[in-house]
């Protein structure tokens, strides 16, 4: 057998079920926690160190990339069928 053919084999049986996984958690839970300020939705000014509120979320949570990627196709489809 081909070494390249038994990579190629074996890289593609490890990214499927990684993909799949991902794909089902951006579908059952879209949002996760904001990695900026863990969730609180209030960061804090670098100088002065007054809090303020997280210019990356909103409220904590985050929209997952994977859900932002299929919200964009989905919008797309949903244009181009129109």
């Amino acid at each position: 057998m081909n070494p390249l053919l038994t990579l190629a084999i074996a890289v593609v049986t490890i990214a499927a079920p990684v993909t799949l996984g991902y794909a089902g958690l951006c579908w059952v839970k879209p949002f996760t926690t904001c990695k900026r300020c863990a969730g609180t939705g209030r960061t804090t000014t670098r100088v002065l160190r007054h809090p303020r509120a997280c210019r990356r979320c909103d409220r904590g949570m985050r929209l997952r990339t994977g859900r932002r990627v299929f919200n964009t196709f989905h919008r797309l489809r949903t244009e181009a069928n129109r």
